[in-house]
């Protein structure tokens, strides 16, 4: 189901808690959501559709993948950039990292690990921080 996109920043400020297999339909519902807005979105997480869950998801040319509770454990080639958001306007100044190693659950939730590389590790790390309440 496509979800309204948040755009309150107190809502947005909150820390995401880790998601569960009862988190599913949220898992659905962030995919559905990112279709609806793949003109102006390349990726999304939880809390931009009000549920404060560690799932983020992403579009890679014409791929949309999950991942539910990544966590970065590498990352290589730092880089400062600006990015915006779909929940706030403006852009804001960012560190990102050109390659970067993931460890996360699948939407079947079986473990993964990625490896990316490029505009797809920084839209990875931007949905990631996401889960910290800071404001990108």
């Amino acid at each position: 189901m496509v979800r309204q996109v948040v755009r309150d920043p107190l809502f947005l400020q909150q820390k995401s808690e880790p998601a569960t297999e009862a988190d599913k339909q949220v898992v659905a519902d962030l995919i559905d959501t990112l279709n609806a807005n793949r003109e102006k979105c390349v990726g999304m997480a939880a809390n931009m559709i009000g549920v404060k869950k560690q799932i983020i998801v992403v579009a890679a040319g014409p791929f949309v993948f999950p991942m539910i509770n990544p966590v970065i454990t590498k990352k290589s080639g730092m880089y400062k950039t600006e990015e915006g958001c779909l929940s706030l306007s403006g852009v804001r100044p960012c560190t990102r990292y050109k390659e970067i190693e993931v460890d996360y659950l699948d939407q079947n939730f079986q473990k993964q690990h990625g490896k990316f590389s490029d505009f797809t590790a920084q839209i990875i790390q931007h949905e990631i921080q996401h889960f910290s309440g800071e404001l990108i």
